[in-house]
């Protein structure tokens, strides 16, 4: 395991002891999205919050990109960490893999945050949002780091993403933009969105869907059903205040979720931890 303090240029984060937790981030992002909300879980987890690959210069898998493909790779990081099962957590592409890792078998609980994924194989709308956020980070790309010190220009440039930027540091909204920036997979979203995929059916293990209550990407009003459908058994819960990406509004929110769910499913000794 490393220090809390794990180096920004680190290719996961892996910190506390505990029940094995694996946090997903969701696409054009890092770990660095989890980087206020692990050292809140990490007294009683072992937190490994690995860097998808095709994102922030972790290297792509072959293209196309898959979901089947990055749920492979996951499965060989979590071999690689030692979990054979882990409570995860995922948000966006990172809550589908979580439910692509819990089909599999890996999954002790799941929490989804804003998951991706059982939508329309003609879905148009997020492709065309992030070929647009990307189009506007390139042009602004040159003033990014001024624009991003300042708390009303960082909300209004981060919208999409979250509902109050000015309560994420420069620091991690300016590392957030230049990761989206090396994200190598944005072409191939439409391709993912497009693949069929067999709903999930009633899981054996608990699994919470947590919407954000302010999602812009997703909102809830337009992609929930198609959850609702493919996994009948997961209990839900809408997020208030918060955006698409939750960690950057409510860190605390989004900790005390994951510690509540996990609780449903794990060995005594952490439930009496957090009780």
């Amino acid at each position: 395991m490393t220090n809390p303090a794990t180096p920004a240029s680190a290719p996961y984060y892996r910190a506390g002891a505990g029940e094995p937790l694996l946090l997903l981030h969701g696409g054009t992002s890092s770990w660095h999205c989890w980087n206020t909300v692990a050292p809140l879980l990490i007294d009683s987890y072992d937190v490994f919050a690995p860097t998808l690959p095709g994102h922030a210069g972790i290297p792509d898998l072959p293209r196309p990109y898959t979901i089947a493909a990055a749920a492979d790779w996951l499965e060989k990081s979590m071999d690689d960490a030692g979990f054979g099962t882990a409570h995860i957590a995922g948000n966006s592409l990172g809550g589908w893999l979580a439910m692509e890792l819990a089909r599999r078998g890996r999954a002790r609980s799941v929490v989804a945050f804003s998951p991706a994924g059982a939508w329309s194989t003609t879905e148009t709308r997020v492709p065309a949002i992030f070929r647009a956020m990307r189009r506007q980070q390139r042009l602004g790309y040159p003033l990014m780091p001024l624009v991003l010190r300042v708390p009303a220009l960082r909300r209004r440039t981060m919208r999409t993403v979250c509902e109050h930027g000015d309560r994420v540091s420069s620091e991690q909204a300016i590392l957030a933009a230049r990761n989206a920036l090396r994200c190598t997979i944005v072409d191939d979203i439409p391709s993912v969105i497009a693949t069929e995929y067999e709903p999930y059916g009633p899981l054996d293990l608990p699994v919470l869907i947590a919407w954000s209550g302010s999602d812009r990407l997703i909102p809830y009003d337009r992609y929930a059903a198609g959850w609702r459908r493919s996994a009948p058994s997961a209990t839900w819960r809408i997020l208030p205040d918060v955006g698409h990406v939750p960690m950057y509004d409510n860190p605390a929110l989004i900790a005390a979720t994951i510690r509540e769910w996990t609780c449903h499913h794990s060995s005594g000794e952490l439930k009496r931890s957090v009780g």
